[in-house]
């Protein structure tokens, strides 16, 4: 059989598993071990131990579970809503109130949760209450905080870059440190957008007070000291140089801990149900690397990428032409699959490819990071669609047309990375980090 018959034949199946319910994991194994089997009989399932043992032999997977914990600790201990309370005294003055501050206090959540979701959910939990509360505009209200939420995976630690850069062999920290320009760009532009409707059409949002004494000032930075603390211990130690992202993260761990004791309400309690969380979550990503691991494996002993690299370059594509190719591509993926889905079922095809265009891996790594943002808040299955949906009492259409303007605002920062790839670059090739 062909090889392109073959490569049609596996994700025929894969799109009906999905398309039938089964969990991404399950869908993505089960065509990868027919694909194995098409290719070299039974036999080549013997490779599979030796593949076994190497997805999950891995320093820099060991991060994912310990900014996960880090991140439930944190929103156990009802941190999360001291981010929103202070960031409310010192955001909600400028044009759009309370929605400004969504986005703010998503920035500021996902440079310590790494999740798109736990992003979304931590501030849209205290959140939506008192936008519903002071008659914002729902649509608006709710779009602000599913967009918000997906500078989870934007603003480092992100799971997603950790998954690519496992998988592409780049370096984790340059990855994150790449990031956080595009995420603090993407988080400006999302609120001068809001403060621009504001100001257009006041009805959206009422004025906030601005505080008015010293002691409220200081109240509000009272708030969010154990995120300042917490980011520069986390984050600041990577990029000066000090740790790699898995002792940062076990770092960040601690600091949590602390924080949670000191400034929320920790206890023991809380620590089980975080941990409990953080299996839970972690048994299904890791579950969803392995069976990636395995497709990654029988794409290689199939030739597969070979073969695709040859006809893609073959086409005589220029760079640009490929770029728009994968954007289309991206867009309707991200409609159909979920984000740890859309990196394992490409990058292993897609990577030999970029190879040959000399593309930055560093550099597509944040591409890659902003399709899938796209996806999540992208009908039927953008996950944060349904995260605000299921902690309000509004209609999932409403949450869908609020997101439609910061899904335009994505692809803007998608064309200003096309044109000038160091507002991702620069950062990373001016730092020193350990990998």
């Amino acid at each position: 059989m062909p090889d392109w018959i073959q490569l049609i034949v596996v994700f025929g199946v894969f799109l009906v598993l999905l398309g039938a319910g089964m969990q991404i994991p399950f869908a993505i194994s089960v065509p990868a071990t027919l694909y194995l089997v098409l290719n070299g009989g039974f036999d080549a399932l013997r490779g599979l131990g030796l593949t076994s043992w190497g997805s999950t032999n891995s320093f820099t997977l060991t991060s994912i579970p310990l900014f996960i914990l880090m991140a439930e600790l944190l929103q156990g201990s009802g941190l999360s809503t001291r981010i929103y309370r202070g960031l409310a005294r010192l955001v909600s003055p400028l044009p759009g109130g309370l929605l400004q501050t969504n986005i703010a206090g998503c920035a500021l959540f996902a440079a310590i949760s790494g999740s798109s979701v736990a992003t979304a959910a931590a501030i849209g939990t205290p959140a939506l209450p008192q936008l519903s509360a002071r008659n914002y505009n729902r649509r608006l209200a709710a779009g602000s905080l599913a967009a918000g939420g997906t500078l989870g995976i934007l603003i480092p630690p992100s799971i997603a870059m950790i998954v690519y850069g496992t998988f592409t062999e780049t370096s984790i920290a340059k990855l994150f440190i790449a990031g956080v320009v595009p995420g603090l760009l993407l988080t400006a532009m999302f609120m001068t957008y809001i403060a621009i409707h504001a100001w257009c059409d006041p009805t959206i949002a009422p004025r906030e007070p601005a505080p008015k004494t010293t002691g409220e000032y200081f109240a509000a930075l009272t708030d969010l000291f154990p995120f300042v603390l917490i980011i520069g211990g986390t984050m600041g130690s990577i990029y000066l140089g000090f740790v790699t992202p898995t002792e940062a993260a076990a770092i960040g761990c601690v600091l949590a801990g602390i924080a949670g004791r000191v400034f929320g309400q920790m206890s023991w309690t809380t620590v089980r149900a975080a941990m409990k969380a953080t299996v839970l979550i972690c048994g299904n990503i890791l579950f969803i690397v392995y069976a990636a691991f395995i497709f990654s494996y029988a794409i290689s002993l199939g030739g597969a990428g070979e073969t695709l690299t040859a006809t893609v370059v073959d086409l005589n594509l220029g760079r640009l032409q490929f770029f728009l190719a994968l954007l289309c591509l991206y867009t309707v993926l991200g409609c159909l699959v979920e984000s740890l889905g859309m990196i394992v079922i490409t990058v292993p095809l897609l990577y030999p490819v970029l190879v040959k265009y000399g593309i930055d891996p560093v550099w597509f790594g944040i591409m890659l990071v902003l399709f899938i943002e796209m996806g999540q808040i992208s009908p039927p299955l953008g996950i944060n669609l349904f995260v605000i949906q299921s902690i309000w009492d509004g209609k999932l259409a409403d949450v869908v047309m609020g997101t439609i303007p910061f899904h335009l605002i994505m692809f803007v920062l998608v064309a200003m990375l096309a044109i000038w790839p160091d507002i991702a670059l620069w950062l990373p090739q001016h730092m020193t980090v350990k990998p």
